[in-house]
């Protein structure tokens, strides 16, 4: 991996337009461009994506702000241009963004729930990105209108349950109290993995659902100081979580596959069980829908679920901010057309969502026996 710091990009970018302006007059008006020079790129193991080998301070501290547009320039002649910039996933589906997401340690280049870019852009190890500012500002009104951070201090929070984002699934023919999610119980990088620990043990987990980690990841959570999650391990090593490492692509068929079989085997074990992922909120809201669905829930059913979520970490109501609340609808309506195969703007109340989410574990491999011993396994 190459590193270059911030003060070594500058001194290039200053020694460039120094020599440049050798024997000519001095040009007040000159302006020196915001750009990361060449520099090299990251695999992002957790999804697949691009990473630019900067931090997203170093990035940051170059000249470029959320909500810019840059321009990104690979060494093997892919060039895409006008890609807005975001502290978080604020583009549709599918569609690409410069992503600085906050706790993460790079820059990614990736599409909002989409396929790998690693992948899409030919990278290797050696490959090369160059960034440069388009246009300052262009969208800075809806990095504002999407903005979103949460604390990782519990004091922050009214109870250790929000503060985990732990909670019973609820809606349509659901078994009550056997279906939970929650922020991750192992994976301490929010803080949060001790209480959703203790929140698994006092609500008897037998099972799990791990959506976000692999074996190596799993086992670096063990070997951390702060590793306290003594019930959650018990249960790895009784053979009880199912560890998943997927990405964020529901659309894909290899999303589809791994879910569908994670289903089935969940559907083979004891109750109850826990879906998470790291925040609990975007892998696990679209398992948390399709188990929703599966049981009959109605599409607002599966919204106020996956809504519970922005309240929990930011506050977001419909109530106290439309604004927001409507825009992240969009996610979880997504999950919707998904499922159903339909056509983006369709009224979601419209959507036959159970037989939608029978047919998403038919394409992900599950005969209609296996569909049915779901079912009996997930209603009252």
């Amino acid at each position: 991996m190459i590193k270059k710091t911030v003060s070594v990009l500058l001194a290039a970018v200053m020694l460039t337009a120094l020599f440049a302006g050798c024997g000519k007059k001095e040009n007040v008006d000159e302006v020196i461009p915001v750009t990361t020079g060449e520099i090299g790129v990251v695999r992002d193991e957790e999804f697949g994506n691009v990473y630019i080998d900067l931090t997203i301070e170093e990035f940051n501290n170059l000249g470029f702000a959320f909500g810019d547009s840059v321009n990104i320039v690979f060494d093997n002649g892919r060039i895409f241009e006008d890609v807005p910039y975001y502290s978080g996933y604020y583009v549709p589906v599918g569609e690409l963004l410069a992503c600085g997401y906050p706790g993460y340690p790079h820059v990614v280049i990736a599409r909002n729930y989409g396929a790998s870019t690693w992948e899409e852009f030919e990278m290797t190890d050696s490959s090369k990105v160059t960034v440069t500012l388009n246009t300052k500002g262009k969208y800075i009104d809806v990095q504002e209108l999407y903005a979103l951070s949460y604390s990782d201090n519990r004091d922050d929070f009214d109870s250790d349950e929000e503060f985990a984002n732990f909670r019973a699934v609820k809606g349509g023919n659901l078994k009550e109290n056997f279906f939970f999610r929650s922020a991750s119980p192992c994976d301490n990088q929010h803080c949060r993995a001790a209480y959703a620990n203790r929140f698994a043990q006092e609500n008897g987990i037998k099972f799990v659902l791990n959506l976000s980690d692999n074996e190596e990841k799993y086992k670096a959570h063990t070997e951390a100081e702060d590793f306290v999650s003594g019930y959650y391990d018990s249960l790895y090593k009784d053979g009880n979580v199912l560890i998943l490492a997927m990405n964020a692509n529901y659309r894909s068929d290899e999303f589809a596959g791994i879910l569908s079989k994670a289903f089935y085997e969940m559907s083979q074990n004891d109750g109850p069980c826990l879906i998470h992922c790291v925040e609990g909120k975007d892998r696990t809201g679209f398992a948390c829908a399709l188990l929703l669905a599966l049981a009959g829930a109605s599409a607002q059913e599966i919204i106020d679920d996956y809504m519970i979520t922005y309240d929990n970490y930011y506050g977001i109501t419909k109530e106290n901010n439309p604004d927001k609340y409507n825009a992240i609808l969009g996610n979880v309506n997504d999950f919707l057309y998904c499922l159903c195969e339909a056509e983006k703007g369709t009224d979601v109340n419209t959507l036959d969502i159970k037989a939608g989410a029978e047919n998403y574990l038919r394409r992900g491999g599950l005969s209609d026996e296996e569909i049915a011993a779901d079912e009996s396994y997930i209603v009252k």
